[in-house]
């Protein structure tokens, strides 16, 4: 009938999917506004533990914002699924129109998107006040842009292996932060042979490798690790 609402199709779903991860990542206890505190406070205090000499920090600049960005990654994971499973959200999700494969994709887009982005353009400035050569700010960005993605991407798997788990938080961490550990290279990498002149298209080809390879697992390994919590 003409005054009957048609049911959204995928593209629908998707969008409004989208919109609503974003709209509870922006209001749910600060989001991308607490992960841009915490990277400021971590690059402001680990030079006063180290020393302010520009010729210590400067070698170290660009994996100390690459350690920095990391760890800012992991504190709005905790409740990226949890939240959804308190209040049955989860289990609306699971028997709507999206696939759960989809569902966790999605969920990490909206986690780069609102965490990932504003860390990846607060990651310049933090490596120029670490003493990061000011011609390296272009590649800073870029390189954090990927390595955001990747962030998102495990961070989203880490957080249903995490789901329904006793201290959450901490079990993410565990899981996640050696899954941080090859952006991390790749990233500093980068940063660090463009400061000695050398290529660093090979250090950025492994960085999205990695990027391309969580978005091909963390769907489907995700997805299982969603049923098996709701089961």
């Amino acid at each position: 009938m003409s005054g009957q609402r048609r049911p959204p199709g995928l593209r629908g779903a998707t969008r409004v999917l989208l919109e609503r991860e974003l709209d509870l990542a922006w209001n749910g206890g600060g989001g991308p506004l607490l992960a841009c505190g915490f990277f400021a406070c971590l690059t402001a205090v680990l030079p006063l533990a180290v020393g302010g000499d520009p010729r210590t920090l400067g070698p170290v600049a660009g994996g100390i914002a690459w350690l920095a960005l990391a760890l800012a990654s992991l504190l709005s994971l905790e409740r990226l699924f949890e939240r959804d499973l308190d209040d049955g959200a989860l289990d609306l999700l699971a028997l709507g129109h999206l696939p759960l494969e989809s569902v966790v994709l999605i969920k990490a887009l909206a986690q780069w998107i609102a965490v990932g982005l504003p860390l990846a353009l607060t990651a310049p400035v933090a490596a120029l006040a670490l003493g990061l050569p000011p011609a390296l700010a272009p590649l800073t960005a870029v390189s954090a842009l990927i390595g955001a993605a990747g962030f998102a991407l495990t961070g989203t798997l880490g957080a249903a292996l995490a789901l329904g788990a006793r201290r959450g938080g901490l079990l993410i961490a565990v899981v996640v932060l050696p899954l941080f550990i090859p952006p991390v290279v790749f990233g500093a990498g980068a940063l660090e042979r463009a400061a000695s002149g050398q290529p660093v298209a090979s250090a950025l080809a492994f960085l999205c490798a990695y990027v391309l390879f969580a978005a091909v697992v963390t769907p489907l390994a995700g997805a299982a690790a969603v049923r098996n919590a709701q089961g």
